[in-house]
């Protein structure tokens, strides 16, 4: 379980607000027995490193790390040592960096980092990143973990023997995903793989072609399951209930459960 990451909108919450959503989760995984990684990146420095020591005194499993919101590493050197000292803040718990040029504008070949790191941040741990640069990094260093972004691509890293995934549709349909992870341990055949592959992205295409990914995909989190996630944050936009009450017809007929109260919900709280 990642929180407050790009579907959790973690850089649109405050400090406050980021540990109290930290402080609640970390409650809820002694019952569930969840891995709990916590995103702390995407602000101030001074406020990651708080944020980073408030998640290891919860007892998260793991932090995931993006860069700051403007002023960034440009080099291989400047990430490493951005990431030291996030690490020291958080001496005991493993640390993940976000690789997301395309949001973070921050492109720095992580098969660099990956021969780079070493010992430089004893609780470096891997990265979380796209496919093409996952498999990169994997090729020079294979000692560190990877976790791959991506739902609509999922069956190519199980293929390429990738085990770990960080997806937004495993909050609202895991299920195609468990399948496509056992395709990749072998014991799943590649007709059925797909299949589910082609569940995946329905379900995407279904749910995004109202609004961006996190707009949209947070709607679907609230219409498809008991927890009430709430309306997405400015800048993002709330959904029209026209669109709303469409994208709940058309995950009904897509054999998912709907909550069709939660569009009230979403209105009466915005």
């Amino acid at each position: 379980m990642t929180l407050n990451g790009t579907s959790g909108e973690g850089t649109s919450l405050t400090v406050n607000e980021r540990k109290k959503v930290a402080e609640v989760w970390a409650e809820a995984v002694k019952e569930t027995k969840q891995h709990l990684m916590i995103q702390v990146g995407g602000t101030s420095l001074k406020d990651v490193k708080e944020l980073a020591e408030h998640a290891e005194n919860l007892g998260a499993d793991s932090i995931l790390c993006l860069p700051e919101l403007y002023f960034k590493p440009t080099t291989v050197n400047d990430l490493v040592e951005y990431l030291a000292r996030v690490g020291k803040s958080a001496p005991k718990t493993p640390l993940f960096y976000y690789d997301f040029p395309k949001a973070s504008m921050v492109n720095i070949d992580m098969a660099q980092v990956f021969a780079l790191i070493g010992e430089k941040v004893p609780t470096f741990a891997g990265i979380k990143t796209d496919l093409e640069r996952g498999l990169h990094a994997k090729h020079v260093n294979n000692d560190f973990a990877i976790f791959l972004a991506g739902d609509m691509l999922m069956i190519g890293g199980c293929a390429s023997g990738m085990e770990s995934y960080i997806m937004t549709s495993l909050n609202f349909i895991p299920e195609p995903a468990f399948a496509l992870i056992e395709y990749g341990k072998g014991n799943y055949d590649l007709h059925a793989a797909r299949k589910s592959q082609e569940y995946i992205n329905r379900i995407a295409k279904d749910v995004t072609r109202y609004g961006t990914w996190t707009e949209t995909m947070k709607i679907a989190m609230n219409l498809s399951t008991d927890i009430f996630v709430g309306p997405p944050r400015a800048p993002l936009k709330l959904l029209s209930r026209q669109n709303m009450e469409a994208m709940e017809q058309n995950l009904s007929q897509a054999g998912i459960k709907t909550n069709k109260a939660a569009i009230f919900q979403m209105y009466n709280c915005n």
